[in-house]
């Protein structure tokens, strides 16, 4: 069984900092990408950032400048540092990963349970 998850949600003011992190645990034999994505009410879920384990990274647009992804191999962590937060960064953050498990040998797209994050003054 493989399991995900997340800490480091919040409110934090507009312009301010948050660090979110993910933990992969459980029966894993190789992590391939792993991301964050966030779902705002009423909208649908959207990709912020992605990492390979090569350490490749992809950025959606709005967050580009703001926003760090970075991942420990080692300890199957990922984070997302999140700068210069605006309102429109509120949400619910998703950990996502594509993860091979060691027990089946199966590659699966596994996901957090989400972690809120709320920007207002």
């Amino acid at each position: 069984q493989v399991q995900l998850v997340e800490s480091g949600g919040g409110l934090v003011q507009p312009g301010g900092s948050l660090t979110l992190s993910c933990a992969a645990s459980g029966s894993i034999f190789s992590i391939n990408t792993m991301g964050w994505y966030r779902q705002a009410p009423g909208n649908q879920r959207e990709l912020v950032a992605a990492i390979t384990s090569g350490g490749s990274t992809n950025y959606a647009e709005s967050v580009k400048g703001r926003f760090t992804i970075s991942r420990d191999n080692a300890e199957n962590t990922v984070h997302l540092q999140m700068n210069s937060l605006k309102p429109e960064d509120t949400a619910v953050y998703y950990c996502n990963a594509v993860i091979l498990d060691s027990t089946y040998y199966y590659t699966g797209d596994y996901w957090g349970q989400g972690t809120q994050v709320t920007v207002s003054s």
